[in-house]
């Protein structure tokens, strides 16, 4: 093994440091700092060390990985396991699918792993995770028997965009699953394709949030826009909503989304899908005063970086003040928003914005983040990046 080398970073960056967040900017290193993609560095600040991976593309030139050791199989091993335990009271509640590792919330910068029953789908979002692939396949089999891992690389510095175009999957051990798998989740039944599927196949991070949607649906009429697949659909249904309608670009969701109804043995007759642009759709239920007792809002990423905040904000109170238009007296408005870029505070000023453009109120009666297999360290802000927050819509007085 080549001697590990070193580096030494400006002393303003070690209280933030030994707090434990877990990425140097490229642009708080030195000009003549040069290292290989994948290569294990020293870092030195004041007193302070830490043990992180080298990476050349992209704005976080190293990420820590340990404060106490450089990393190895045993060390790597711990942490999966670690993870495991975490996530056990999913397992007590029968969900086959959920997040076993979230990269930096599990102190493997950069790796997120989806387990979806048998198969483990595992994430890399910077080049020099691949030094740790070998690592981590054995680490995974040696916690729990599996089928086959897949590997889907990312490498993009916003680890949660949506978009399959961003990634390609291939197989590092076992069997590739032979086409759609079925999993469970709350009792619920989905089916998810883990090669060419949005994030992994399913989104997980609103496993809970959906679970809220349904015990707020009793005979409700929803609209569930950016839909994907109909999951929030599902959950209404079972919860007794008395119609659900299904909105997304998506070509062949609806037919998904259907399959999604038929497994859980849902009345079909309760719910359609809108294959659509959901902006457009919103535009013209507003114009023909439609209007729903619960709108779902669940989109894309408006904001990859964080030169595009301002846009994503503005995109989000256009689509927010819209479907503000849609909801019945009285009724809900369910938002979300996944971009990381965008701070809690920063988005419930905007669903104020957004109401006081439609002549509306917005009275918020509950508000979520991540569940538990997505946990965000104390020290590092960007790993909170889900925002979920239900209104009631009430008209101003």
């Amino acid at each position: 093994m080549a001697k590990l080398r070193e580096i030494i970073v400006s002393t303003q960056l070690k209280e933030r440091l030994a707090q434990g967040h877990p990425w140097i900017y490229r642009d708080r290193l030195p000009r003549e700092a040069r290292f290989e993609t994948g290569e294990w560095v020293r870092v030195k600040c004041g007193g302070w060390t830490g043990f992180g991976l080298w990476d050349n593309k992209g704005p976080i030139a190293i990420r820590i990985f340990s404060q106490r050791q450089l990393p190895d199989p045993r060390w790597l091993k711990a942490r999966v396991q670690a993870a495991w335990e975490l996530r056990s009271p999913l397992r007590e509640q029968n969900c086959t699918a959920y997040r076993w590792l979230f990269g930096e919330g599990d102190g493997l910068a950069g790796i997120t792993v989806d387990l979806y029953g048998e198969y483990a789908v595992v994430q890399t979002y910077m080049e020099g995770a691949s030094v740790l692939l070998d690592w981590l396949v054995n680490a995974l089999l040696a916690v729990v028997p599996l089928q086959g891992i897949l590997w889907r690389t990312k490498h993009l510095e916003n680890f949660e965009s949506e978009n399959p175009q961003e990634s390609k999957t291939q197989l590092l051990w076992g069997k590739e699953p032979k086409g759609d798998i079925t999993v469970k989740e709350h009792g619920l039944l989905f089916q998810v394709n883990l090669q060419t599927g949005q994030k992994t196949g399913l989104f997980l991070d609103h496993r809970e949030n959906r679970r809220f949607v349904g015990e707020i649906s009793q005979g409700k009429t929803v609209l569930n826009c950016f839909s994907y697949t109909g999951a929030f659909s599902l959950y209404a249904l079972r919860g007794g909503a008395s119609h659900v309608t299904n909105v997304d670009i998506g070509k062949h969701l609806a037919s998904v989304a259907d399959t999604n109804v038929r497994l859980n043995n849902f009345d079909r007759d309760r719910h359609n899908f809108v294959t659509a642009d959901c902006f457009d759709l919103l535009h013209r239920y507003a114009q023909e005063q439609q209007t729903f007792d619960i709108v779902i809002l669940d989109p894309p990423t408006f904001a990859k970086s964080k030169q595009n905040r301002f846009a994503a904000i503005r995109a989000y109170t256009k689509l927010n003040a819209i479907a503000l238009k849609c909801v019945a007296p009285n009724g809900l408005l369910v938002s979300a928003s996944c971009t990381s870029q965008v701070s809690p505070e920063a988005f419930k000023e905007m669903l104020a914005t957004a109401a006081e453009s439609s002549d509306r109120r917005i009275q918020i009666i509950h508000e979520a983040g991540q569940p538990i297999d997505h946990p965000v360290p104390a020290a590092f802000a960007e790993g909170r990046y889900l925002k979920f927050v239900v209104g009631k819509v009430n008209q101003i007085v």
